[in-house]
């Protein structure tokens, strides 16, 4: 099967020259969850970051659909291989302001944001019920910020979605419309999820392939 994403003998130190990732390999195909764990400073995010390009690895190669990474347009890239971080960011205004914020961006040049009834029912989809695109955004809860974060990044359809320890500080009920959210929208043809936590995945998200990454390696889990 073709690989969507790969990360080929990836190493990384910061730049006082602590080694954060040695090595690492990674093949992520169509269809699949990769569900990644580990201590915290083990280089989860460094890996998220790195597959967004935000930092480039010291050697090694990251390619997306057979194409070096460093070869897409950053622009291009972000739109590919969309990060939902773990802290999630809303920008001053309403909900729907929010939801259609990337079609602003020069990422998604010549893509009309939905419509009205569209983002209303992602909103649904996502169990914000009483949450309302007119409503101002910075006063939502945690949970209710981060299942518009994850629907800003759905909308525009990724090939790869990025998600970084998004349920760490969520209720039970968030935390599975999240993980429900990932495992469905792995199952859309040509996508993927990475999904980062230090929690045990859910079975409801179904198949999952889970790694290690500890100590600069990562490891499949059995």
């Amino acid at each position: 099967m073709q690989h969507i994403l790969l990360a080929n003998s990836v190493s990384y130190a910061t730049p006082s020259g602590g080694q954060v990732l040695t090595g690492l390999d990674m093949a992520l195909h169509p269809g699949e969850l990769a569900w990644v764990r580990g201590p915290s400073g083990g280089g989860k995010s460094t890996l998220l970051r790195l597959l967004t390009r935000l930092i480039s690895p010291d050697s090694g190669r990251i390619a997306l659909s057979g194409q070096p990474i460093e070869a897409i347009p950053p622009a291009s890239l972000r739109r590919q291989v969309a990060l939902v971080a773990q802290t999630p960011v809303m920008a001053s205004g309403t909900v729907e302001h929010n939801l259609t914020l990337s079609f602003s961006l020069r990422a998604a040049s010549g893509a009309s944001p939905p419509s009205a009834d569209a983002l209303a029912q992602w909103l649904e989809r996502l169990s914000l019920t009483g949450v309302k695109l007119s409503d101002q955004a910075q006063t939502l809860s945690v949970g209710q910020k981060q299942r518009v974060a994850l629907a800003r990044s759905l909308i525009m359809e990724p090939k790869v979605l990025l998600l970084d320890e998004p349920v760490s500080a969520l209720d039970q009920d968030s935390r599975l419309v999240i993980e429900r959210m990932a495992g469905e929208y792995r199952e859309r043809e040509g996508r993927a999820v990475i999904m980062v936590s230090h929690i045990e995945p859910n079975p409801d998200a179904g198949p999952v392939r889970v790694y290690n990454l500890e100590n600069g390696k990562l490891q499949e889990q059995a």
